[in-house]
């Protein structure tokens, strides 16, 4: 993806499956549309959301289960 400014909604693309490209899109309420052919976009292709998915596991830190300890049990 290639992305000038972040900031800059005129420069901003989505991925349109019918252009089988990014593209510039008009936002509604609950969907984005591709202003060259009208169809509906998302935020991603399939192998650039694969790509995210997969760094986004990388960073994801393991859970470290802690020991279970009987403090707060009275003996006996």
């Amino acid at each position: 993806m290639d992305h000038a400014d972040p900031k800059d909604f005129y420069s901003d693309r989505k991925w349109c499956p019918s252009c089988d490209r990014y593209v510039a899109y008009l936002m509604s309420v609950t969907t984005s549309y591709c202003v060259e052919c009208g169809g509906e976009v998302r935020l991603f292709s399939e192998d650039d959301w694969e790509s995210f998915s997969a760094s986004m596991e990388a960073r994801r830190p393991r859970s470290k289960r802690s020991k279970k300890t009987n403090s707060g049990r009275k003996s006996a």
